[in-house]
């Protein structure tokens, strides 16, 4: 088992459907990845390994800050509300610092 961003969902099930014809359930969640996947594969691959190397990023909560790409405090203090890290505000605004970079 492994985690996996939207984007690469989204590159997975265009791939599919390429080869076959996708399920109900696959067209809608192609659609949605389409919708809310603001970044290709190649920089959000990025944005999660930088994000990393963060001493107290979980790996789940990097791959949702990719997915989510948060652009206020209060975004990051609701990512982590149920991780067992509380960050302070220096972390904080690395971490948007970091989005900010792929986002522009």
């Amino acid at each position: 088992m492994r985690y996996v961003s939207i984007a690469e969902v989204k590159k997975i099930l265009e791939k599919e459907q390429k080869d076959r014809e996708l399920s109900p359930e696959q067209k809608f969640a192609l659609e949605h990845t389409q919708k809310f996947a603001k970044l290709n594969l190649v920089k959000t691959n990025a944005l999660i390994e930088e994000l990393r190397k963060i001493e107290k990023m979980p790996e789940p909560v990097a791959y949702k800050i990719a997915d989510l790409l948060p652009t206020h405090p209060d975004d990051i203090k609701v990512i982590f509300a149920k991780e067992r890290v509380t960050l302070d505000k220096e972390e904080t605004e690395r971490i948007l610092d970091i989005v900010k970079k792929y986002v522009e």
